[in-house]
């Protein structure tokens, strides 16, 4: 899928509202897509939201929700975005879909980009269009949501999946980090940043990253490992160690483990080998720095070293990914 048609035009995005919609997710495309971008300041998707008829709904919030589109914006869509509902009906137990949610998405071009936000992914199972794919949805539901529908590979622990041409996110939260999520995809890390910065959200966060799973919130007294993450940021080229980190922390290896997992839901290690793929990926769409720099530069030491983290994360190479956004398009996932 291309970012724009070959005429020019803007993405187009419908994102459809069912009854008992949750409000907050259902804006989220819309404030987050809807503030990219390109370097003119023309916006670079077109954000509508729709019904399955056409017709208001109830939102889970105690007012209607009045839309300007029905089940033909969802035709003319380059991605579909379905946030969720708090009337599952019998599709929540594995049943077919209401019979106008059914043809509405019918409509839905083939090759159509779909995603999902928090039980938004309920919609697209009962559709068929997650069997045999993997996917998530809130951790409060995951057993039930697989139970459900058995054939999809349902990763509970995740804040989002990106399966290619359809995306799942966790929750609320999560659903900002997949929409800066796509933003980045298509666009790249300036657009997605810049995004970030006008919705005052952190601009990324792994989708692999634990959700945040009945964890204890440390007590505002207690040390945290903020200052430490903040001052490895500065010194990302740096072979940072634990002990290092947990020194600067004033804190045992042991808690400072701990705690960080308590805070960041990922390890030290995985987090630092994170935050230097995206400084990579930033030099690489900004820079024209030699691949061996951009390697010391985000702390990988090696042009090797750096290829394979960004073959095993992102997959595709250094070269290749800064030849497809020079191009100005995304990276598809196993290029070479």
């Amino acid at each position: 899928m291309t970012v724009k048609d070959s005429d020019g035009r803007r993405h187009r995005v419908a994102v459809l509202a069912q009854e008992g919609v949750y409000p907050f997710e259902l804006s989220i495309p819309s404030r987050v897509l809807g503030n990219a971008e390109d370097a003119e300041g023309r916006p670079l998707y077109e954000v509508v939201v729709c019904t399955p008829d056409g017709s208001p709904v109830r939102s889970d919030a105690g007012f209607s929700v009045a839309v300007e589109y029905g089940p033909e914006a969802l035709a003319a869509a380059d991605t579909v975005v379905v946030p969720p509902t708090s009337r599952l009906g019998p599709f929540g137990q594995g049943d077919p879909l209401p019979r106008p949610t059914a043809a509405a998405l019918a409509r839905v071009r083939p090759g159509t980009r779909m995603v999902s936000i928090c039980t938004g992914s309920y919609v697209l199972a009962a559709a068929g269009l997650l069997d045999g794919r993997s996917a998530t949805t809130h951790w409060q539901v995951a057993q039930d949501f697989q139970r459900a529908y058995p054939r999809v590979k349902v990763d509970e622990e995740v804040l989002f999946v990106d399966d290619g041409d359809v995306l799942t996110a966790a929750g609320a939260a999560a659903g900002v980090d997949l929409c800066l999520h796509l933003v980045r995809r298509d666009h790249g890390a300036a657009v997605a940043n810049h995004v970030a910065r006008r919705c005052v959200v952190p601009p990324w966060r792994d989708g692999g990253q634990a959700q945040f799973i009945e964890r204890p919130v440390p007590e505002p007294t207690s040390a945290t490992t903020a200052a430490t993450r903040a001052w490895a940021l500065e010194r990302l080229q740096e072979p940072l160690t634990l002990g290092e980190l947990a020194d600067h922390a004033r804190m045992s290896l042991r808690t400072f483990t701990r705690r960080f997992r308590d805070e960041v839901g990922q390890t030290p290690g995985r987090w630092l080998t994170a935050q230097r793929i995206e400084l990579a990926r930033q030099l690489l769409e900004t820079s024209d720095l030699p691949i061996d720099l951009v390697a010391h530069h985000a702390g990988f030491g090696t042009a090797n070293s750096l290829r394979q983290h960004m073959r095993s994360v992102l997959g595709v190479s250094p070269v290749a990914y800064r030849r497809t956004f020079q191009a100005g398009t995304r990276p598809r996932a196993g290029s070479a």
